[in-house]
Formats: C-alpha cells, sequence, structure tokens
C-alpha cells in the first residue's frame, strides 16, 4: 500500500478536472433540465431525463487519460508497471463507491422533494429503482468501474498495439460479433436468447454482469500493460 499511495496522489494532482468536473458537468445539466422543465410548467406524465449518463461519460474518458497522460509521466519516475497499475484500478474502484453513493443519496433527495417539486425523474429513473439500499448505491456503482476499466483497456491497448492494432481489435470483435449472429439464426436460438433476456433482472443488467465484464477487462489491462513502452 505504501508504495501505491505515492502514484494515487500523482493522479489527484489534477482533481478539479477528474473529480471536480463530472460533478460539476452533471449540475450544469440538471440545472439544465430543471429550467426547461420548469419553464414547461406542469405535464401530463413525470418528466424523466437520462442526462445522469453525461457523469458516467466524463468517468470512461478520464480513465482513458489516466493512461495516456501519467503513464509515461510515472514511469519516468521509475514505478513500475503493476504498481501504476494497481494504484489506477485502486482510485478508479473508490471513486465509483463515491461517485455511486453520491448518485444514491441524490435520488433519495429527489424523492424527498417529489422530484424537486416538478415529479422530474433525474437521478431516480423508474427502472433503476431497486429496494434494497445496497442493491442499489451498486447499481449506480458497477457502471462506472465497467466503464472504467473499458476506458483503461482501451488506452493501454492503444499504447501497446498502436492504432493497426486498434483496428485489427475492432475487426476482430465484429467477426465474432457475425460468427455469433450467424450460429444463433442457424440453431434459430434468438428466441430462447430473447426470453433469457428479458428474463434477467435490472440489477444484473446494472451490476451483475457489468462486474464481470470489469473483472475480464481489468485482467486484460494488466497483462496488457506489462509489455506496454511508456
Amino acid at each position: 500500500m505504501s508504495r501505491l499511495l505515492p502514484v494515487i496522489r500523482v493522479q489527484l494532482v489534477g482533481w478539479p478536472n477528474t473529480l471536480g468536473f463530472p460533478w460539476l458537468l452533471l449540475t450544469l445539466i440538471f440545472g439544465i433540465n430543471y429550467a426547461l422543465f420548469l419553464a414547461l410548467g406542469e405535464v401530463e406524465d413525470s418528466p424523466k431525463t437520462g442526462a445522469v449518463l453525461s457523469i458516467y461519460i466524463v468517468m470512461f474518458i478520464a480513465s482513458i487519460n489516466s493512461i495516456t497522460q501519467l503513464f509515461p509521466f510515472t514511469m519516468a519516475l521509475s514505478v513500475i508497471r503493476r504498481t501504476f497499475y494497481l494504484a489506477v484500478s485502486l482510485l478508479l474502484l473508490v471513486e465509483s463507491v463515491v461517485f455511486g453513493t453520491a448518485l444514491y443519496l441524490c435520488s433519495l433527495l429527489e424523492d424527498a422533494t417529489d422530484g424537486w417539486g416538478l415529479g422530474l425523474q433525474f437521478f431516480g429513473l423508474g427502472f433503476l429503482d431497486q429496494d434494497n439500499p445496497l442493491l442499489q448505491i451498486l447499481v449506480y456503482t458497477v457502471p462506472f468501474i465497467a466503464l472504467g476499466f473499458l476506458g483503461i483497456f482501451i488506452a493501454v491497448f492503444y499504447k501497446r498495439f498502436g492504432m493497426t492494432g486498434m483496428y485489427v481489435l475492432v475487426i476482430c470483435k465484429l467477426l465474432v460479433l457475425a460468427a455469433l449472429a450467424l450460429l444463433a439464426t442457424w440453431l434459430d436460438l434468438w428466441s430462447g436468447i430473447g426470453r433469457w433476456l428479458g428474463d434477467q433482472p435490472t440489477a444484473a443488467w446494472l451490476a451483475g454482469w457489468p462486474a464481470l465484464l470489469a473483472a475480464l477487462l481489468a485482467s486484460a489491462g494488466y497483462l496488457a500493460i506489462r509489455r506496454v513502452t511508456p
């Protein structure tokens, strides 16, 4: 842990951008949505917006920057790749928990104020609602982790193989998806797949499967960064 903390401190030097900007952007977007629906007056249904997604997009971009900008700098300070990757991953996990918990608290405030006095559903979208508070926090938190490790993997893969490698990765992914689609069509599996997907609870879609994806991406990124040059 003592080796991780200095690397984490380096990442937090620009905390206004990594921690402050996502919430500033979300606050501005919330203000715009609130002003818009306030100007519209009463509407038949409770106004809904998916603008909360913006903070997840910012997390994804910030994760890419953590590799492209900080990796060469920390390597110049003689930080080994394993320590750097573990520090980035640890900070990502902590930020995700903090952000997810904050969104949950915002949703509670939204409920307590009857949608900010307008019936507005900005943080507490209906399909996100869970009866268990811990599960609700996971629903907000795990997508941050999954998108964060996706951004890290993309950046590491790019630094390892360059743009040519990215093209090859995308093409291989498309070929695999096309092959799976053809196989499902040949075996007439689409109806069964549709039923299976429909039976998945919201928590599985937003917490369970993203957690599995995050674990796979984190492992792949760790293996790739061991051979990356700054």
